[in-house]
């Protein structure tokens, strides 16, 4: 019960996501309608999905506003290692099996509210965050065109900056833009490795040495759907030699490649405008692309 009700906001927030896309075509005031229409659906359908959630609970013995934590978790605990929670007089010692079971139920039952927790920030500070960023891009006349969230999102925002520069075909899909980023990190190790070490705080291993390391972390980028950040960005800089703009409703605005960035006579293309998610998705971070609002 409790992966599906996990597996139930994941989908509405992909709906939300999809709504949110379809919501960001027409005109000025067209496009406010329906930003007001998603946001009341989506604010129904939040509402329903965590009452259904709450009286499948409920049926468990599982009252999530009893305000009653500590005995609140405990039921918890019974009910997923499948001990009725309506036998409470039973003092007979409890069997091996049952204590095994109820210390795997406790630690799943603890993570089960981190998550709950976790779920519920995420959608007040993704409101914050969203707002915030809006207010940024408003008067730049720049739209979020929302990017899947795979992993691969930085490597396809940047697909879809590319894509919007030729005309509607991108020189490079997300894949190819990987392997270009972890050849670049290869050829310019030097470069590199103090901010690799530096974000990833690594461990001491004796028997592999910083460059095997570095190495694997390139293999990581190129061949899985690990996400990108910094280290990524400053190598997509020198690869598309592109000036790169990353907006956040979180965070300073960030700039790379300086050097790349068009004057109006330089010949150079213009820049690859991104946006910064913290409080996105419950995975992560997230990236998107950011369009010219045609409307404006």
């Amino acid at each position: 019960m409790l992966s599906r009700h996990r597996k139930e906001i994941t989908q509405l927030q992909h709906k939300e996501i999809s709504l949110k896309k379809a919501a960001a075509k027409g005109s000025k005031a067209e496009q406010k309608a329906k930003k007001k229409q998603v946001e009341d659906e989506i604010s129904g359908l939040s509402t329903e999905l965590k009452e259904k959630h709450a009286q499948e609970l409920a049926s468990l013995g599982y009252n999530n506003s009893n305000g009653k934590e500590k005995s609140n978790l405990d039921t918890l605990v019974k009910a997923i290692a499948g001990v009725s929670v309506a036998t409470q007089g039973d003092t007979s010692k409890p069997s091996k099996s049952l204590k095994r079971r109820e210390k795997r139920a406790q630690q799943e039952a603890a993570r089960e509210q981190r998550i709950q927790e976790e779920q519920s920030s995420i959608v007040s500070d993704r409101l914050i965050e969203n707002e915030k960023l809006e207010k940024k891009l408003g008067p730049l006349g720049l739209l979020v065109n929302e990017i899947k969230p795979d992993g691969h999102c930085l490597y396809r925002a940047v697909e879809d900056q590319l894509a919007f520069f030729s005309g509607g075909t991108s020189p490079y899909n997300y894949q190819e833009l990987r392997e270009m980023v972890a050849s670049y990190m290869r050829e310019h190790l030097s470069d590199f490795l103090p901010f690799f070490l530096s974000e990833n705080k690594l461990e001491v291993e004796p028997d592999i040495s910083i460059s095997e390391r570095f190495e694997k972390y390139c293999r990581e980028v190129e061949s899985t759907a690990a996400w990108g950040g910094q280290l990524e960005l400053g190598a997509l800089t020198h690869c598309l030699r592109k000036h790169i703009l990353i907006f956040s409703g979180s965070f300073p605005d960030v700039e790379m490649g300086k050097e790349y960035k068009s004057d109006g006579s330089s010949g150079l293309s213009p820049s690859i405008m991104l946006s910064y998610h913290k409080h996105a998705f419950g995975l992560g971070e997230h990236y998107n692309s950011l369009i010219p609002n045609v409307s404006k």
